[in-house]
């Protein structure tokens, strides 16, 4: 069985490199972009099952990056889950229209959880 494969959006290096570590050791294959321009060429190319969205990403932002995405018909069905430290995180979630999210600071447990429940759904 192949690996299951998410894509990470965020500028935040720190939280890049934590978060590749613990889903890559819990086996899945994990790709990262700190910008969010070139979203479409990114995700045409890697194809992952989750994509992990950070709210100020550079260039388009991620409420603009994940709305392109979702009105992509190629993509839509990939699930988006919106991580920000925002207090309209639920607003902000909406309007971009994610599947999920999760606050910053999260709890690693959470985010496994959340991903991992994403990943399900996918099968």
């Amino acid at each position: 069985m192949s690996k299951k494969k998410i894509l990470i959006f965020d500028d935040d290096t720190a939280i890049l490199e934590v978060v590749t570590i613990i889903f890559e050791e819990n086996g899945y294959d994990v790709k990262i972009s700190e910008t969010s321009h070139d979203i479409l060429e990114k995700v045409a190319d890697y194809q992952p099952d989750v994509i992990l969205m950070d709210n100020w990403i550079p260039k388009i932002g991620g409420v603009e990056a994940t709305k392109l995405l979702k009105s992509t018909e190629e993509f839509k069905h990939i699930p988006v889950i919106y991580v920000t430290a925002n207090n309209d995180i639920v607003a902000l979630a909406a309007e971009a229209q994610a599947d999920d999210y999760v606050s910053k600071p999260f709890n690693l447990d959470d985010l496994e959880e959340i991903v991992a429940k994403h990943m399900k759904e996918q099968v």
